[in-house]
């Protein structure tokens, strides 16, 4: 059976993190956390915290693990908190991922999001998933509308590229890209990925 875009996703962030020898990992608008089920649920992993803004989202996560025999502790914690200030508490993480997450914010939030998250938090590795908008229309998503009613935005390869580098340049990392999914010859791939490494030590 074929793996499913959601699963695919899952499966090269939990990789790449692994490659990059992160360990203790901020999942930033882990909303029902599928990616933080997948972190916990892997030994390799010593530290996972999940951050979001929704208390509804946090206590369905907290099912979820309920659910998956996975206790909430040291190991791994929910917090009811904002990723858009630079708060000490999430310094000294080896990375944080963005998962699907950048599409739900107001364009014009981003750059406190980028202070936070590349300059509060620092990290030596963000990876960052979004939709790519050239893919819509083959997934049957009218041109007129987005993939889901609470995205703010969604960009193409281009915008997401200038973008990202735009955030590597200011904060002092560098990005690397990669489609997920199955990719079209033109098109690309329904999702990409942006992941920077942090320049200095």
């Amino acid at each position: 059976m074929p793996t499913s875009l959601h699963q695919n996703r899952l499966n090269i962030v939990v990789a790449s993190l692994q490659a990059r020898g992160a360990r203790r990992v901020l999942d930033l608008g882990c909303g029902t956390g599928p990616l933080l089920l997948a972190l916990a649920a892997n030994d390799f992993f010593e530290q996972i915290v999940g951050l979001d803004i929704s208390r509804q989202a946090l206590e369905a996560c907290a099912r979820h693990l309920q659910t998956a025999d996975i206790p909430q502790g040291r190991r791994v914690q929910l917090l009811n908190d904002s990723f858009a200030e630079a708060n000490p508490r999430f310094t000294g993480f080896d990375a944080a991922v963005l998962l699907e997450t950048i599409e739900h914010i107001p364009p014009d939030r981003l750059s406190k999001v980028e202070r936070a998250v590349f300059n509060g938090f620092r990290p030596e590795t963000v990876l960052i998933t979004t939709p790519n908008q050239e893919c819509n229309e083959s997934l049957g998503v009218p041109a007129h509308r987005r993939r889901h009613p609470g995205h703010e935005f969604e960009w193409n390869r281009a915008k997401f590229e200038t973008w990202a580098r735009g955030v590597a340049v200011r904060n002092g990392y560098q990005a690397s890209f990669a489609g997920l999914g199955p990719a079209h010859p033109g098109l690309g791939s329904p999702s990409q990925m942006a992941l920077f490494y942090r320049l200095e030590a």
